[in-house]
């Protein structure tokens, strides 16, 4: 599909596949040079006059077979004409945003959107996309709109009459946004879970069967293994999907006393994987003592080569033994870390929570009527900049290089 947006959209359209359609109607037309008259293609030509288009100007699109040598001669043709340009990287979505068709939020939805693996990513990129997101943070901010205006009037008409309870209300308002901010900043991290992955850790000590049993639930060889100890130094990865939801599986250099200065370095990047992991599955084989003061789930590797009973789930790599049991564990555990309300809050999102946060604190322990003004004011501001409703250029280049060429 090529997108034109702009003044001279109508008119390049007109150029290679004649008169303008219907508005958002798609018909059939055949695609020509618009300098030679040379049939190029035969595909759909939809016309979206301004306003009501994804950028908010004049807006067409051809959408044609996907053979690159198609595509590349009805773009040549257009560059042909006068007046129009290839597109910057998401200079589309930039000019929807300053147009006023999508926030901020919407923004990082679709670029969520464009990138995501799984349905649960999907899922959450679709409510920041609807909206979600920010009508959470506009509702919080027009709240603090109201309560500062109360505040305002009682500074600006202070020998004037004003209802008694003026500052309860602000004080409850304030105290109820804040506690929901709280709530978000934790769901947030929920959500943050669901972008990125469920980190999976697996911890033991050398030859304990921490390769072996990545490649089973990875059901590929993603590292090496042997029946030497120590195979793994470096940190290695692998990405699943499970029940709907990125899994990413970490395995690492086994934990164990040593000398050398490079197992050594291996183990300081295990232990802090280990830390930042989701979950850690603290793995022992009959030959490997168990991780100590590790909290994580227990599992008993090798169960084809020791059936003895012992603590944690059994598994086998080499068999598939309790594999399907360790995948439902895993599950579990990442559905009980990502329950809640949906919505990834990214870095710049939680900085302004925290920001807005900080001053509605400093709100409520304020000495004087004008400090608590400006705090409220202050909190406003804070929350306006996740939307975009205050002055945001210097977000922006950070925001729309995410995005690809043409969109």
């Amino acid at each position: 599909m090529l997108r034109l947006s702009g003044p001279e959209a109508g008119r390049a359209l007109e150029s290679v596949a004649g008169p303008l359609p219907e508005p958002r109607r798609a018909v059939l037309r055949s695609v020509r040079d618009p300098e030679s008259g040379e049939l190029l293609d035969r595909g759909l030509a939809v016309w979206f006059p301004g306003p009501e288009s994804f950028t908010g100007e004049d807006a067409a699109e051809l959408h044609l077979h996907g053979a690159p040598v198609v595509m590349d001669a009805v773009q040549a043709a257009l560059m042909r004409l006068d007046g129009l340009r290839p597109a910057e990287p998401g200079e589309f979505t930039r000019r929807a945003f300053e147009a006023g068709r999508m926030d901020l939020t919407a923004v990082e939805g679709l670029a969520e959107l464009i990138d995501a693996e799984t349905e649960g990513q999907r899922r959450q990129a679709l409510h920041a996309l609807g909206g979600g997101l920010a009508r959470q943070f506009d509702g919080w901010r027009d709240r603090l709109v109201q309560a500062l205006a109360h505040i305002e009037a009682a500074i600006d008409f202070s020998d004037e009459e004003l209802p008694d309870e003026l500052e309860a209300q602000v004080s409850e308002t304030v105290a109820e946004v804040r506690a929901d901010m709280a709530e978000a900043l934790d769901a947030g991290a929920r959500g943050e879970v669901v972008r990125d992955g469920f980190r999976v850790a697996l911890v033991g000590a050398p030859n304990a069967g921490k390769s072996s049993l990545l490649n089973a639930l990875a059901a590929r060889e993603v590292a090496i293994t042997s029946p030497s100890a120590g195979t793994t130094r470096d940190v290695l990865e692998a990405r699943l999907v499970m029940e709907g939801y990125l899994v990413r599986l970490i395995d690492m250099a086994g934990l164990h006393e040593s000398g050398d200065p490079i197992e050594r370095e291996g183990m300081r990047r295990a232990r802090a994987e280990a830390a930042a992991a989701d979950l850690c599955l603290l793995l022992t084989a009959p030959d490997a003592p168990l991780p100590p003061d590790m909290p994580g789930l227990a599992i008993r590797t090798k169960a084809d080569l020791d059936a003895a009973p012992g603590p944690g789930l059994a598994v086998s790599a080499r068999t598939g033994e309790g594999l399907e049991a360790l995948r439902s564990a895993v599950v579990e555990a990442m559905r009980a870390r990502v329950a809640g309300p949906r919505g990834a809050l990214r870095a710049r999102h939680v900085q302004a929570l925290t920001d807005s946060a900080e001053a509605l604190d400093r709100f409520a322990a304020a000495p004087h009527t004008d400090l608590a003004a400006e705090d409220l004011r202050l909190a406003v501001r804070a929350l306006g900049r996740v939307t975009g409703r205050v002055d945001v250029e210097d977000l922006l280049d950070a925001i729309f290089r995410e995005f690809c060429i043409g969109k």
